[in-house]
């Protein structure tokens, strides 16, 4: 975590004015330290590593290019800017994560051995597919959450393309015991006449139905960020709200123990 610490000092104390349309040697040099400590942290090519890799991508880009238009270079130092401000909040999430497993670390005592009923009995995939929009904090949340109970969260954009689909890719990693579905108001739709309103991303909607006709109602967990449009098709079922109070992990912790799986609840109360 030290580590981590030395890189978001190194992001605040960076000057971006002192980069030529958005990069420098310097940049460069930050953003593939930051690299090498994501990797000492989490190992190279790991899920958690990916969640965290943008913290390396410091190359400030102009919003918006237009042909024939001379980019001011106050548009570049800018971008440098807001690349920064996204890098220290993704670290400060990654420090937490590392915090957490830590603590995990200490308060696990595992048993000595197992008696031969237990020996028998097979262990439950524990693999968890995680289904979100554009509120990656939440996204964040649930992944280090459902780590702490020693699930694996499988996010979408962490796999290989190889070439696939969105939905090709979702039927390939689909092969789970239990889906999260995270409801943030990242869209604004309504009816021809009708007045506009906050909704989830259709893509979210989309692997909401995959999963409810692959699992069942009863091994998926939405969960509603903030208020939103719900679609009729979907009213039958029930949502979890996401508030800040935490109180969701509860409900997902009671969620995950109905359709069958082993819970710490000292790990769920844990904040």
């Amino acid at each position: 975590m030290d580590r981590i610490d030395t890189r978001v000092e190194e992001l605040k104390a960076f000057d971006p004015s002192s980069t030529v349309d958005g990069d420098s040697p310097a940049l460069q040099a930050l953003s593939r330290s930051i690299t090498d400590t994501l990797v000492r942290s989490f190992g190279e090519a790991t899920s958690a590593f990916h969640r965290y890799s943008d913290a390396a991508t410091l190359y400030g880009s102009p919003g918006i290019i237009t042909m024939g238009y001379s980019i001011p270079q106050s548009e570049y130092v800018d971008g440098v800017k807001e690349q920064i401000a996204t890098a220290i909040s993704l670290l400060g999430a990654a420090k937490q994560a590392l915090a957490e497993d830590l603590a995990d670390s200490e308060h696990d005592h595992p048993p000595s051995h197992l008696s031969q009923e237990q020996a028998a009995q097979p262990s439950m995939d524990r693999s968890v597919f995680v289904v979100h929009g554009h509120d990656v904090a939440a996204l964040q949340s649930v992944a280090r959450f459902l780590e702490r109970l020693e699930f694996k969260a499988i996010i979408l954009h962490e796999q290989a393309n190889q070439g696939r689909t969105v939905i090709e890719k979702v039927v390939a990693h689909g092969n789970v015991g239990f889906a999260v579905v995270i409801m943030s108001p990242d869209d604004v739709g309504h009816a021809v006449g009708g007045t506009p309103e906050p909704r989830a991303r259709q893509n979210v909607l989309l692997e909401l139905g995959f999963f409810l006709g692959r699992l069942g109602r009863e091994r998926v967990c939405t969960l509603k960020r903030g208020t939103l449009d719900i679609p009729s098709d979907f009213a039958g079922v029930v949502w979890e709200a996401m508030n800040d109070d935490g109180a969701w992990k509860m409900a997902l912790g009671r969620e995950l123990e109905a359709a069958g799986y082993e819970i710490d609840w000292n790990k769920v109360m844990r904040q």
